[in-house]
């Protein structure tokens, strides 16, 4: 797998799942980059540090805070990112910020340890993450509001960790899989946008 193809999908990839959760991709990566493993690599400067154990170390603390945050100050995870109204809870709008950064960095990463330029996965990175994040938004945020107790909507934090780690491993297992997650998550957003475009025809219509 020394195609750049392939390479470009295991960005889109580990780019995505950051989109979902940014702590256990990163971990992921940084893991397997370290080992030499499954072509994942970060080895051209300024991007090794994805692989050093500091930094890993600092993303296992931070995911633990994370969690704290969440379940000792009722800090909400996750930001709606249609809903302007209100004032976002600042652990939402910093996981937003630091899976966008994660995202860019494992992408753009990706690129340079294998001879091409960084830029162009920095900048895909930011993209992916925010199609990731607008497409599954809106069905966490539903899931979480219909979900009978509080208990159960921090655990689907824990979930959501599980998923951004799976679908990290099989990008890594099979690199052109990121290409098929980002047609699943275009898919998704596009789907979202259709729903609410028809639900806000139908109260137009309602207020009649």
């Amino acid at each position: 797998m020394n195609s750049i193809i392939f390479y470009i999908g295991l960005g889109i990839g580990l780019a995505a799942a950051c989109g979902l959760r940014p702590f256990l991709p990163v971990l992921l990566a940084g893991v397997l980059a370290s080992s030499s493993a499954l072509g994942v690599s970060f080895a051209d400067a300024p991007f090794r540090f994805l692989m050093a154990g500091w930094w890993l170390a600092i993303v296992a603390v931070t995911l633990i805070l994370a969690y704290v945050l969440q379940l000792r100050v009722h800090l909400a995870p996750i930001i709606d990112p249609s809903d302007r109204s209100r004032r976002n809870d600042p652990l939402g709008a910093s996981l937003t910020g630091l899976a966008f950064g994660a995202g860019a960095l494992l992408f753009g990463g990706t690129l340079a340890a294998h001879g091409d330029s960084a830029w162009p996965g920095l900048l895909g990175g930011l993209l992916v993450v925010g199609i990731a994040q607008r497409a599954s938004g809106p069905i966490i945020l539903g899931a979480r509001a219909r979900l009978p107790d509080r208990g159960a909507r921090e655990a689907l934090t824990l979930y959501l960790d599980g998923v951004a780690l799976l679908l990290a491993a099989l990008t890594a297992l099979l690199h052109p899989l990121g290409y098929v997650l980002l047609a699943l998550l275009v898919w998704f957003l596009v789907r979202t946008r259709r729903r609410a475009g028809e639900k806000y025809a139908g109260l137009r219509i309602l207020r009649r």
